[in-house]
């Protein structure tokens, strides 16, 4: 089935607090959205495993594997996710793409490929692995030549985090033009809020950006719940039908 877009374009990406509320998100998005579901919250790979197949039957196998909040030491969980949960959304670090590929088993199942601002826009910071991302001399690399090696891998997208909201616009539109060129699939990721999440979208689809998975987590999660508010997703549905 893949991802589904609306009007092939945009797809949401939130996260789900329990499976009943991934039920009523999938609902709520009108299917437009991958739901995630964070290996970091779970023990092991097993329970993660067993815990996921429920949340793929729900929401048709429109499950985003997450990393948890960015942690790339949860990198090998969700590479050893994928050789039982073929999902249609996986989130990893630059670095383990290949291996996360090489795990699901098919060229199908969208994997994003995490890079992080680097401060110069049109320049991106591939080393956001485990021991990379601590390396004294970041690699970083033009974002043409990114989105190059990470087709090689078989990654499908560039997740631009941390984004910190519009901090780095200067650098988010570099990166959207970039994607424009190479028509490659965009994911910002970081402090994206219901009050920023227009004006971040519109320069992303202005760089004329083929198709766009926003992320937004934190900022519309009920902090008594855990769980992922339903208004604010059609509210973020309904802007993404006013904007394409």
């Amino acid at each position: 089935m893949g991802l589904n877009y609306y009007n092939d374009r945009v797809c949401l990406n939130v996260l789900a607090g329990s499976l009943e509320n991934a039920a009523e998100i999938y609902e709520a998005a009108e299917k437009h959205v991958a739901v995630g579901v964070l290996s970091a919250d779970y023990p092991d790979v097993p329970s993660a495993v067993e815990d996921m197949k429920k949340y793929m039957d729900v929401l048709e196998g429109n499950l985003s594997v997450g990393l948890g909040g960015g942690n790339p030491n949860q990198w090998k969980a969700v590479a050893e996710i994928a050789k039982e949960i073929k999902a249609n959304h996986f989130n990893q670090t630059f670095s383990a793409v290949g291996y996360t590929r090489a795990n699901v088993g098919n060229d199908t199942c969208h994997i994003n490929a995490m890079v992080a601002p680097s401060g110069t826009p049109g320049m991106l910071k591939l080393s956001t692995g485990p021991i990379s991302k601590d390396c004294a001399e970041p690699a970083l690399v033009p974002a043409d030549t990114a989105i190059a090696m990470i087709k090689e891998m078989g990654g499908n997208s560039i997740k631009f985090f941390p984004m910190g909201g519009l901090k780095c616009r200067d650098e988010l539109k570099a990166v959207a033009e970039a994607c424009a060129r190479n028509n490659f699939i965009l994911e910002p990721t970081g402090g994206i809020t219901p009050e920023n999440f227009r004006e971040i979208m519109e320069i992303i689809l202005d760089a004329g950006v083929q198709k766009v998975i926003p992320h937004v987590y934190s900022s519309i999660i009920d902090k008594e719940t855990g769980c992922t508010k339903i208004d604010e997703v059609k509210n973020l549905l309904a802007i993404v039908k006013e904007l394409v």
